[in-house]
């Protein structure tokens, strides 16, 4: 498909998701997997309502089932109330750096294009990168339907989930996501692990395929993730440290204080060598 398909889809999705409260409103979320099957049930009726091809739903929903494993770790995010020194510990920020380092060295003239187009360099995105899947090695072995299936049924965060659920329609319907795909426990997809919405929003064909392969290529994750960051007010030039004008855009990436302090500092450990 032609980057120009692709982002009319998303303006189509963009269109149909005017219907999205009222769907959130009307299947009943729930705390365990009792009441699962029938909001399934009300939530393909409800998407069909509002556009979404039957054929559509019924391939992304053939084998979703209620995720225990993904409800245990939106519980239990404890590694983001470490201190500083013990987050970068545990998360081997070390390695990622040492790591990083040399990744920047192989891939300048990715990292350079990157720049040109989107004004972000190497450092944070390969922060980014190696933080989230230690550089593509490891992205997660959950379905991602069904995690964010899951999420979306959970009552903890049911409307931000519905609209990733409806995200992820669209990219199957594009076919961007494989109804099989696996992922990390949210739902999250590819090297930089975006969620649905994300993709929707900010995937950026880096390699000149005319795709955006989030899982497969590093040039489009990493291009992804700097799109992701200018349209979180990224600005090129300035820094990226605590108190500096885009260390907000990393602050867009994740929610966690500590993260965001990592990100930052395994960045210019990198890009200061």
């Amino acid at each position: 498909m032609s980057m120009t398909k692709f982002f009319v889809a998303v303006v189509a999705v963009a269109s149909a998701l005017h219907a999205v409260p009222a769907a959130a409103k009307a299947a009943q979320c729930g705390n365990n997997s009792a009441g699962f099957q029938a909001w399934v049930t009300d939530f393909k009726q409800e998407a069909a309502a509002s556009g979404i091809n039957p054929s559509v739903l019924n391939r992304a929903f053939a084998n979703v089932s209620y995720n225990k494993s993904t409800i245990a770790a939106d519980r239990g995010q404890k590694s983001f109330k470490l201190s500083f020194d013990a987050f970068m510990k545990k998360r081997g920020g070390a390695t990622i750096i040492s790591r990083g380092r040399s990744m920047k060295r192989s891939n300048q003239a990715l990292f350079a294009s990157i720049e040109r187009r989107y004004g972000v360099p190497a450092g944070p995105l390969i922060a980014i990168w190696g933080m989230e899947t230690g550089f593509g090695s490891y992205m997660g072995n959950q379905h991602t339907l069904s995690a964010v299936s899951t999420l979306a049924y959970d009552c903890r965060r049911s409307d931000y989930f519905t609209d990733q659920l409806y995200a992820a329609l669209q990219l199957v319907s594009e076919g961007y996501l494989n109804p099989q795909a696996r992922g990390a426990a949210h739902g999250e997809i590819g090297q930089t692990q975006f969620l649905p919405r994300s993709v929707v929003r900010f995937g950026a064909d880096g390699d000149g395929d005319g795709r955006i392969d989030m899982v497969g290529s590093r040039a489009d994750a990493l291009a992804s993730t700097a799109n992701f960051l200018r349209g979180h007010g990224w600005q090129t030039g300035a820094g990226y440290q605590p108190g500096e004008a885009n260390f907000l855009a990393i602050a867009g990436w994740n929610a966690a204080t500590v993260y965001q302090q990592a990100i930052a500092y395994i960045g210019q450990q990198i890009d200061g060598q």
